[in-house]
């Protein structure tokens, strides 16, 4: 009988440990599956935050206003999780220009294991490009480019490339007004640089070519695809319609004054602009390629101020319907655009004859001014002159015309030119000889507008991009 109880509490003891043991392996095991499921949850509300993000970016490339939360699927339909977007919007008059995005995942079985994903999305701007031009090129030796210069004419290279130079061209005919010719093998007017080839009595030369050692060749690249000029010019209708309903809106001089003769604003550092009527301008002897021999009616004898305005932040957009002559100092982001709507036949044009500059910093500063035909600098433009933004002559050119022995210093660019016709600074002689224009220049790319530039500059393309990913 004793020998059966102590083999009964051996039993009962060995029971009792074994299934102490079996429990703790049981929880152990259990505890692991916990963790695995975790570790799966953790790693699927990643995924799920990711879908958010590409979710929300489809919404933004398809201009669709989507919910903000939204259930998350597996592949046959049945909700495993959840994400919710917050955003950060930079926007003025009603466009978006970047925007941040923040996407919270989970799943369904562990809502608290959550996961952040921030991104920044924006478009490429103009900005990225010193120069985008639609027609056929000259650079001379004396200019310095720091950043990409792109034309869909050919390219006469022979300043300074700090990057690519680039044109939509295989060959285009160099003629005179390009410093070139068919009558024989040779630099000079007149003449085919050896760089070329004389065919058919014309001088053909490559896409891109130099006559110069300041040149970098190696960056020279053609043919490759042009640029559609129409897709990257600004909706002047839209800036207008925006000017009107939100920002600043200039009707026709001679709308307010019969002696109209279009606009002068002078932007102040603290984000105003005085407004000034044009009532005399004064003509001066030119020439351009395209007008010939003529008077430039550029100079300013006598105007009024008519009103002084602040710049709306949430719409930051001016459209004169006239001619204008802006100066001043760039507080913020600044969009300035200058057509004439209402007249079909009468395009107008921006005089560039004092500086434009940004407030101390800049970072935050941005100039676009967009001209329905041209952007020209005048004949009393500073002997040092520097403008900084983004200049768009849609129908034109951005040139100086030839003032004869009008010769300045200095003509220093920081930001961008966009010209439908060719741009020119500095006129020569068939010597070689400045007798107009710009005896220096230089252009830098503003990389502060290239992602963020003022609202309606044009885009390089119509999807927005993640430029910056990190997790929260």
């Amino acid at each position: 009988m004793k020998r059966k109880a102590a083999i009964l509490i051996y039993v009962l003891v060995f029971g009792i440990f074994f299934l102490l043991l079996l429990a703790g392996l049981l929880g152990f095991i259990l505890s692991q599956l916990k963790v695995a499921k975790q570790k799966i949850a953790w790693q699927k509300s990643f995924e799920i935050a990711e879908a958010g993000i590409d979710y929300y970016r489809w919404c933004l490339n398809n201009e669709i206003n989507c919910p903000l939360e939204k259930d998350y699927e597996d592949i046959e339909g049945q909700t495993i999780g959840h994400f919710k977007i917050d955003l950060q919007t930079n926007a003025n008059c009603g466009q978006i220009i970047s925007q941040k995005i923040v996407s919270q995942g989970w799943t369904k079985d562990f809502p608290n294991l959550k996961r952040k994903i921030s991104v920044f999305y924006a478009k490429e701007s103009v900005a990225k490009y010193s120069y985008i031009l639609n027609s056929n090129v000259w650079v001379g030796s004396d200019h310095v480019i720091r950043g990409p210069f792109h034309s869909n004419g050919g390219i006469r290279f022979d300043g300074q490339n700090l990057s690519k130079v680039s044109s939509a061209q295989e060959e285009w005919v160099c003629t005179q007004s390009f410093g070139c010719g068919p009558e024989g093998v040779g630099y000079g007017l007149g003449l085919c640089p050896p760089e070329c080839e004389i065919r058919d009595f014309q001088c053909i030369c490559p896409g891109v070519f130099s006559t110069t050692d300041v040149s970098n060749r190696d960056l020279f690249s053609f043919p490759i695809p042009s640029f559609d000029f129409d897709g990257i010019t600004a909706d002047l209708a839209q800036i207008k319609a925006a000017a009107q309903e939100s920002g600043i809106y200039l009707p026709p001089s001679k709308d307010i004054d019969s002696k109209g003769k279009g606009y002068h604003l002078i932007f102040r550092s603290d984000k105003t602009v005085e407004i000034k009527i044009i009532t005399k301008l004064s003509p001066t002897l030119a020439y351009s390629l395209e007008e010939g021999w003529h008077e430039d009616y550029f100079t300013i004898v006598s105007e009024y101020t008519y009103k002084t305005l602040q710049i709306p932040s949430d719409c930051s957009a001016i459209f004169v319907e006239d001619n204008l002559w802006p100066q001043g100092i760039i507080e913020g982001k600044v969009t300035v655009a200058s057509a004439n709507l209402i007249a079909a036949n009468k395009d107008t044009d921006v005089i560039l004859e004092w500086n434009l500059d940004y407030a101390e910093g800049g970072e935050e500063d941005g100039l676009t001014l967009i001209a329905e035909r041209s952007i020209l600098i005048g004949p009393d433009s500073p002997n040092d002159m520097v403008l900084r933004g983004i200049f768009i002559a849609q129908k034109g050119r951005f040139s100086r015309n030839h003032y004869p022995w009008n010769i300045k210093n200095s003509l220093t660019i920081y930001g961008s030119i966009v010209s439908n016709g060719r741009v020119g600074t500095q006129w020569i002689t068939l010597g070689g000889h400045i007798v107009s224009g710009y005896k220096n220049r230089e252009t830098y790319v503003d990389p502060n507008l290239i992602y963020n530039p003022p609202v309606f500059t044009p885009f390089l393309s119509q999807n927005f991009e993640i430029l910056k990913w990190e997790e929260l």
